[in-house]
């Protein structure tokens, strides 16, 4: 079994910052890319931020310069530092970690419970 634990989120105010984590825990054999996706209410669940095992990352425009993911490898864990905070930020924000799945022999990607952002204005 796999578990995700994601921990950070809250309520801040516009131009604050907070960060996400999202350590992941269980049976791992490896683990490949990490990522971070948001889903505001009434609106489909979209990328944020994702990061390979190389290091590289991508980023939604709408966060770019403002968000920096990272991960730490060591820990199993991926972060999600949240500048700038915007109200369109509000979300509720889940981990995605792509974790070797033994019974399916592939990657598989597996979701945090997802933490609750409110950026107020």
């Amino acid at each position: 079994q796999v578990q995700l634990v994601e921990s950070g989120g809250g309520l801040v105010q516009s131009g604050g910052s907070l960060r996400l984590s999202c350590a992941a825990s269980g049976n791992i054999f490896s683990i490949d890319a990490m990522g971070w996706y948001r889903q505001a209410p009434g609106k489909q669940r979209d990328m944020v931020a994702v990061i390979s095992t190389g290091g590289s990352t991508n980023y939604a425009d709408s966060v770019k310069g403002r968000f920096t993911i990272s991960r730490d490898d060591a820990k199993n864990t991926v972060y999600l530092q949240m500048n700038s905070l915007k109200p369109e930020d509000t979300a509720v924000y889940y981990c995605n970690v792509q974790i070797f799945n033994v019974r399916l022999s592939k990657m598989y990607g597996y979701w945090g419970q997802g933490t609750q952002v409110t950026v107020s204005s």
